[in-house]
């Protein structure tokens, strides 16, 4: 078949495993996009860049071409003719109250809760028996919903409290500060926070994490030196003081401070990438304090998690993979001195502290198991869980009496539990009230070889009664890496997805965090083909098991996943029908160069650090591997304007280059959401049209002229 250039029509011929007849064909006019000739040249190879100039995500030029792309796909996604039944079904499925877990502050009991289509979570607060009454409606932060609360704070007697909003999805905080008791604003709003929690002193001031404001465009251009400030309430933000950072010997790319609960020490972590860190101690009772330096490397992951006095206790992977928590005296903290406390496993430690106790989570093939200590490391019981699944919560200050802990699982809505820290009992305390029935579906756990022999565990959920014949639409979903582990959990997207008869696939790839260390190295700089081998396995798995074909095989991925997505689809175009990539990581020779992303170097090594990795990062890099005269599966890039994580110019040239080379019926399209980040704050109707719209272009490119169980819709009332 003849190529089809950037320009011409494209037929798209869709055809139906629901019947003969075909699909009216969409005609699909690819904007034009201009090609530049930039070159880089690496360890002497010339590398072209031709879409080098969508990277200005300032430019009028670039901004005509977002505008050009929405109006091509969205124009496309309009004619799927089930588009608006999805849109509508996930909007009554989503309607639904939803209520976070409540947490005492104060006189007050405050907590989340959403009425159910509300495009962000208002905080309640009660004072003992009486009426709930709102204390932040993020709602009213903005018409469109698009600015969001990123964050809550408060003293520990509960007097006031500091929030952090986001505005357009950016990483890019602002901070306001409240007397809680009257909600009034105390002071001038603070701005330009990054990748900071904030972290009381008393009721005096609090600490916070922020990079100076780049030069050039704030969305896209690098950051990476992270700085710890003081605030002192009723001063100026600019006369904040330095506490740690900003040294040019040394750049540290996320610098976070924290204060422990007794408010006795101050505790400093400094890394230099997403993966091991440095950590100091401040004696905050001690006017001249120094901080004193607890690890001094890069080696390990490390944390304070309580103390007792000047006794530390820490948790840590220095000599441990899966982790362990050790103690030592503030004394003298370096880890020469570092007595065991809760030994290391052959599970992942995750561990909480509440009421007097020490709850560590276990991940034990991805499945929660829970164990209580007491503060001299005696285990007090295994918490019997409500079934296999994933746990969360477990956490509360030390004069608490009681706490509350979630459970879900992929086929079961998180329900939330009041736990009795010294009985170990709990009840329910809140189950949601959702028009979808758990006992109607169920998930089961397969272990299936990598390429190298490697076993990996996936979860496969999907209806009861489903039909193991190689018809079944299936997601296939991954990450793989930055110490990330994927548990289950439930989600009403995907909950739509599987009554439509749709199998949803979870493997747990090399990269990630569900076996610890070990696990993540094993999928790092050139390693990183592992992780893609995995994921190409799971594909074949579901395949051979006739879960699904080829035909009804989409895979699915956001962020370093849509790097997996982006790999998966330029080597084996010829494993599925649909790829979804999602604010992927997309051109890894530049990655670095952007927001923050050289911080990623642990993971991905950079294309600046030797000729093999150059050559490595080239060979998988999806932004250089898409050829010309290949045909690829339908694809759909989504991305935010305001993404500055992994910033959209990645998604941009990966589009280009794909409608520039594509050959066959496929489309490729790019969805851009406008005034949208990298995906957290996005309001509830943004999140719904952006799923009608995947799954629509999911199901009408592996040939379904209708949706495939419309029983589902006989409820909905226009």
């Amino acid at each position: 078949m003849k190529k089809l250039l950037p320009g011409l029509l494209a037929i798209i011929l869709i055809s139906s495993c629901k019947n003969e007849s075909k699909p009216e064909p969409i005609i699909v006019n690819y904007p034009k996009t201009n090609k530049v000739d930039t070159i880089d040249t690496y360890f002497g190879t010339e590398v072209k860049d031709a879409y080098r100039w969508l990277e200005d995500d300032r430019s009028t030029e670039t901004e005509a071409w977002v505008k050009d792309q929405n109006k091509t796909t969205f124009g496309y996604l309009e004619k799927i003719p089930f588009r608006k039944d999805l849109k509508n079904r996930l909007e009554k499925l989503w309607n639904y109250e939803k209520l976070g877990s409540p947490r005492k502050r104060g006189d007050y009991t405050y907590f989340y809760k959403n009425d159910g289509l509300q495009n962000q979570y208002v905080v309640y607060r009660a004072k003992g028996n009486e009426e709930p009454e709102v204390f932040l409606d993020p709602n009213t932060f903005s018409e469109d919903g698009t600015t969001s609360l990123a964050g809550l704070t408060f003293t520990k007697d509960g007097s006031l409290a500091a929030y952090l909003i986001s505005e357009g999805g950016s990483d890019w905080r602002k901070a306001i500060v409240l007397n809680a008791e009257t909600k009034e604003i105390m002071e001038d709003t603070l701005v330009d926070i990054k990748f900071s929690g904030i972290s009381w002193r008393g009721n005096d001031g609090f600490y916070y994490s922020s990079y100076d404001k780049p030069k050039g465009s704030e969305l896209s251009a690098k950051t990476d030196q992270h700085k710890l400030y003081y605030h002192k309430l009723g001063t100026l933000q600019k006369t904040d003081a330095l506490v740690y950072g900003g040294t040019p010997l040394e750049k540290h790319r996320y610098v976070g401070g924290s204060v422990t609960e007794d408010n006795k020490y101050l505790v400093i972590s400094a890394s230099i990438s997403t993966s091991g860190n440095k950590l100091f101690i401040q004696d905050l009772e001690d006017p001249n304090g120094l901080l004193i330096p607890v690890v001094e490397d890069t080696k390990s992951d490390n944390y304070v998690i309580d103390n007792v006095g000047s006794k530390l206790y820490i948790v840590t992977d220095r000599n441990a993979p899966n982790k362990k928590i050790v103690t030592v005296d503030a004394k003298n903290p370096e880890s020469e001195h570092w007595v065991g406390f809760i030994p290391e496993t052959d599970n992942v430690l995750s561990p909480n502290i509440g009421g007097g106790y020490f709850f560590t989570e276990y991940m034990v093939d991805a499945i929660s198991k829970v164990f209580q200590y007491d503060y001299e490391g005696k285990l007090v019981r295994e918490v019997q869980l409500p079934g296999l699944g994933s746990a969360s919560g477990f956490g509360g200050e030390k004069e608490d009496k009681e706490f509350y802990f979630s459970f879900t699982n992929y086929n079961t809505p998180g329900s939330t539990y009041k736990y009795a820290i010294e009985s170990g009992k709990y009840e329910l305390y809140w189950k949601p009230e959702i028009d979808f029935n758990p006992e109607g579906y169920e998930s089961k756990q397969v272990f299936y070889p990598s390429k190298d022999g490697t076993k990996i565990p996936m979860i496969i959920t999907y209806k009861k009664g489903v039909e193991l014949n190689g018809k079944n639409p299936t997601i296939l979903y991954g990450y793989g890496g930055f110490n990330v582990s994927l548990t289950p959990s439930f989600s009403i997207t995907n909950a739509v997805w599987m009554e439509q008869g749709g199998v949803y696939a979870v493997p747990n790839l090399r990269g990630g965090g569900e076996y610890g260390k070990k696990w993540h190295d094993a999928g790092i700089k050139t390693k990183k083909q592992n992780v893609f081998d995995d994921f190409i396995a799971a594909a074949e798995y579901l395949i051979s098991n006739k879960y699904t074909s080829k035909e009804y095989l989409a895979i699915r991925g956001g962020s370093n996943g849509g790097l997996l997505v982006g790999a998966a689809m330029t080597q084996r175009p010829d494993l599925m029908q649909v790829a979804l990539p999602a604010v992927g990581v997309m051109d890894m020779l530049r990655y670095h160069t952007f927001t923050a992303g050289a911080g990623w170097a642990y993971d991905y090594g950079t294309a600046e650090d030797d000729k093999e990795m150059f050559e490595y990062l080239k060979g998988y890099s999806p932004v250089h591997n898409v050829k010309a005269g290949t045909s690829y599966p339908a694809t759909l890039v989504t991305t935010g304007d305001h993404d500055d994580r992994v910033v959209p110019a990645h998604s941009f040239k990966f589009a280009a280059e794909l409608q520039e080379k594509q050959v066959g019926a496929n489309p490729t399209l790019i969805r851009i959401e406008t005034n949208a980040g990298h995906g957290a704050g996005t309001p509830v109707s943004k999140t719904i049209e952006q799923y009608a719209d995947i799954f629509g272009f999911t199901l009408f490119n592996m040939g379904y002229k209708e949706l495939p169980n419309k029983s589902v819709l006989k409820d909905f009332k226009e």
